[in-house]
């Protein structure tokens, strides 16, 4: 068995890159300054969308699409800096990230001219967003395994069935949907008879309901067909033939740095109490300087020092890696190897964070803080959402297996 083309290139970003970032990060204090919204311990993952028609103003969704689609014909590593700038930020991105990251990208390379026409500009501005719908009952991770059938009609296809776990459908107009349009063919086997479909989430007989987190939001949804007709008009890319758009889609969803970057508020305030420099609570100008710290000067010991410079390595190295994949995808290359990697690397990390945050700041020390202390509120929303991050995306299994694949190991 020959060795596998397997490998992180490094990449070198344009020179005018950190003149993007200055950009990006000017905005973020403008933005805070006016009260456009607010850094939030649970990052990047909110849905506001004033925050991303502001966004799109400033040509920074849709940045390496067409301009005749809306875009702005930007590189692909431009558009890493903006993101990485406004993900690692907080900046509520949720509204029209997956639009931007997966869905337009899609529409780009296999839609018709009609869609590309008729919803990338809406995307680009921020005015709509779109889900994905891909998950069903019994089958998860398994994108082979779905049941969600359309059968053709005239003029269209009637679809009924059920998908789970569909992140933010309730706040967006759209969906791109995967649906068995066949039994699975000789050629393809059970890869075979799917289709992708674009949706008007505003369509007779659908029917969304929410699923609560543990903590407490509600994100995922139950999304119910009965009957619901689609037309011709709506299919993406060839009948039946899915299976093929789905790596290359799924290489943009995986590398991106939002699978690590939502910890990152978290990640600041734990380095922050521990070296004593937090100065108040957030939310809280009343009370004395370090009265709720370390005593200011004291700074973290030996084994914390560790353990921030292990959980620092680590996010450059992921970093790195993603960029890489951002870089293969500028070649016009489809990286799903790597992209599975740092999907699988990035979800440990994002795990690993808040269980790491409590360690080095006990209760004892958490408890002299007041009760609406924004560490709190953070270190409790994504200790209670680390169990589902390494569902999203593809399970753990699912990717790993995507990759002995890819290596000629199975």
């Amino acid at each position: 068995m020959s060795d596998p083309d397997f490998r992180f290139k490094p990449v070198d970003l344009p020179a005018h890159a950190e003149k993007l970032r200055q950009e990006v990060r000017a905005f973020v204090k403008e933005s805070l300054a006016s009260g456009l919204f607010k850094v939030d311990g649970r990052g990047w993952a909110r849905h506001d969308r004033k925050v991303s028609l502001e966004i799109g103003r400033r040509g920074w969704i849709g940045m390496t699409w067409p301009k005749a689609y809306g875009g702005h014909e930007r590189t692909a590593l431009e558009r890493y800096v903006v993101t990485e700038e406004l993900l690692a930020q907080g900046v509520p991105m949720r509204a029209h990230w997956s639009a931007d990251r997966q869905n337009g990208p899609l529409l780009l390379e296999f839609g018709t001219e009609w869609q590309k026409q008729t919803f990338l500009p809406k995307f680009a501005a921020g005015e709509e967003g779109c889900a994905i719908g891909l998950s069903e009952p019994d089958s998860g991770s398994d994108l082979a395994g779905i049941r969600t059938k359309a059968v053709k009609v005239e003029g269209g296809w009637k679809v009924n069935g059920r998908k789970v776990w569909t992140s933010n459908v309730h706040n967006v107009s759209y969906m791109t949907l995967l649906l068995r349009t066949d039994s699975a063919d000789t050629a393809q086997g059970r890869h075979g008879g799917m289709t992708r479909f674009l949706v008007d989430m505003a369509w007779k007989g659908i029917t969304v309901r929410p699923i609560l987190q543990m903590t407490g939001e509600h994100d995922f949804n139950e999304v119910t067909f009965d009957d619901v007709f689609m037309p011709d008009s709506m299919v993406v890319g060839e009948v039946n033939g899915a299976w093929k758009q789905l790596g290359r889609e799924l290489a943009h969803e995986r590398s991106a740095p939002d699978r690590w970057t939502a910890v990152l508020p978290l990640l600041k305030m734990t380095i922050d109490r521990l070296g004593g420099t937090h100065d108040r609570p957030v939310g809280s100008h009343d009370r004395p300087v370090g009265s709720h710290d370390r005593p200011v000067g004291e700074g973290p010991d030996r084994m914390a020092r560790q353990s921030i410079g292990r959980m620092a390595a680590h996010l450059w190295t992921l970093r790195n890696m993603s960029l890489s994949v951002f870089g293969m995808l500028e070649r016009g290359e489809n990286p799903v190897i790597e992209a599975s990697l740092v999907k699988d690397l990035g979800t440990h990390y994002e795990q690993e964070i808040p269980h790491a945050a409590r360690a080095l700041l006990p209760e004892a020390l958490r408890a002299q803080w007041p009760a609406d202390d924004e560490f709190h509120a953070a270190l409790h929303f994504h200790l209670l959402a680390a169990p589902s991050i390494t569902i999203r995306g593809g399970t753990r299994e699912i990717l790993r297996n995507a990759i002995a694949r890819g290596l000629g190991l199975r």
